[in-house]
């Protein structure tokens, strides 16, 4: 028979060591940086490249073309077909990934550490000889045209490109969805994508983070030995300042007639991702809507039955990025919904987190922080973060003490300067017959309505 006491929550047992590998950073003659972090206890090996192409340095009319370059990369270089690339990978066991975002595109490798030398070299032919055939180029452009169309039909992804809408100014790149729109897409060709690419794919503000049982010197040479030629810099970004289309508190509800459930955003303009309140602000988030347990949650999901859940966050990139709340409810319990959302971030930058949601948020990010870090390409994704974002070496290794030292009074002050309720933009995708009365109800704000 056990005596295990099932009317007690266990108690949390003492926090796990956990040290973040040493970077070893080195600097080369075309300006490419490269940090190497050894972490011999598994043989896989990742490599990441990073090159300053992102849609934030893209104007309005070129959206969405950084992200077509980056999913027409894998088509086929000068010297091998997509086909052959894929099967040369596919015969030393490695596996190539490309993303692009808003910062740039990253190009990564995993394989076996003694098969580095060759995935090397087709990261490099990938990267730095691309053909771009016509045919990849079009189903690359037809995948993204179908998933605009696709986000257009979608509530939840009409009320994400709707709020930032909202939240950003006209001028702002964030303005507009990553992946660009159906008017600047359709345009883009062959030549569109080469042009960039050349333009764009170069060493200058990029960098190379390689993880796993590796040394600096032989990745210094091995990278020499599969970039040589490779130099020059990426054309002169034009610079932007984030602004918020207005502090003035709206509700926008896009009209989608017969919905049975509503899409809710609430959210305005937030910090960059170097911001020094970034730590206590992720304590914050945490108990605000960053988990199960937190205070949205635990009020609409819990208390009123509005929700299967709800989540906030700070989308956090060079430039300010955004603070949002977002669930979705049954139409019938919109209006209340966004009232008690709006009433969370009210009382809680009025009077405070308490101590007692300010250590179980630290614990849990402290906790789960090394959850995250089991795999040389989440170490290598982490520390590309560095590199990205211009942050410090040691951010990664001093993460869960700088966490553990937020007190009570720094995450409210960090409330108190980065969430305003009173500037918050109300977004809902939803049945306007049936709640745009109740929320005008709310008198929180002036309602605007507009078809999907």
């Amino acid at each position: 028979m056990s005596d295990m006491d099932r009317n007690r929550v266990p108690e949390a047992g003492p926090l796990r060591s956990f040290e973040f590998p040493d970077i070893d950073r080195r600097r080369l003659e075309n300006g490419l940086e490269v940090r190497v972090a050894r972490t011999a206890r598994l043989p896989i090996v990742s490599a990441s490249l990073f090159v300053r192409a992102g849609e934030s340095s893209l104007k309005h009319e070129k959206a969405g073309l950084s992200v077509l370059s980056g999913d027409a990369l894998e088509g086929g270089s000068r010297r091998r077909s997509g086909t052959e690339l894929a099967e040369s990978l596919e015969g030393i066991g490695a596996r190539l990934d490309v993303s692009t975002g808003w910062e740039g595109t990253s190009v990564s490798v995993s394989c076996l550490a003694e098969r580095l030398a060759e995935a090397m070299a087709i990261l490099a032919e990938t990267l730095l000889e691309p053909e771009f055939p016509e045919g990849e180029v079009v189903r690359a452009r037809s995948q993204a045209l179908a998933s605009i169309r696709q986000r257009s039909m979608d509530p939840a992804s009409l009320a994400s490109d709707a709020a930032v809408r909202r939240y950003f100014s006209a001028g702002v790149p964030f303005a507009r969805p990553l992946e660009g729109t159906q008017e600047t897409v359709e345009p883009l060709g062959r030549n569109h994508v080469r042009g960039y690419a050349e333009a764009f794919y170069r060493p200058v503000e990029g960098g190379l983070v390689v993880v796993g049982d590796v040394h600096t010197d032989e990745i210094e040479a091995l990278v020499a030995s599969c970039f040589q030629g490779w130099e020059g810099e990426p054309p002169v970004q034009g610079d932007f300042g984030v602004e918020p289309r207005t502090r003035e508190r709206t509700l926008l509800v896009v009209d989608r007639p017969g919905s049975v459930q509503s899409e809710v955003r609430v959210g305005h303009v937030g910090p960059e991702r170097s911001h020094p309140d970034v730590f206590p602000l992720t304590v914050l988030n945490t108990l605000l809507g960053g988990a199960f347990t937190s205070r949205l949650n635990l009020n609409l999901r819990e208390r009123h039955g509005f929700t299967y859940g709800v989540r906030s966050r700070f989308a956090l990139r060079r430039r300010p990025g955004f603070f949002q709340v977002g669930t979705a409810v049954g139409t019938e319990v919109t209006a209340p919904a966004v009232k008690e959302i709006l009433g969370e971030l009210e009382g809680l930058v009025e009077g405070g987190p308490t101590e007692a949601e300010v250590e179980a948020a630290r614990d849990y990010i402290a906790g789960v922080f090394p959850l995250r870090l089991e795999t040389a390409g989440q170490v290598a994704s982490r520390i590309a973060e560095l590199l990205i974002y211009g942050l410090p070496d040691d951010y990664h290794a001093t993460y869960r003490d700088r966490i553990r030292a937020v007190t009570v009074e720094d995450a409210a002050e960090a409330g108190g300067r980065h969430i305003r309720p009173s500037e918050a933009q109300v977004v809902v995708v939803g049945d306007a017959q049936a709640i745009r009365v109740p929320l005008e109800a709310l008198g929180v704000g002036p309602v605007e309505v507009i078809p999907a």
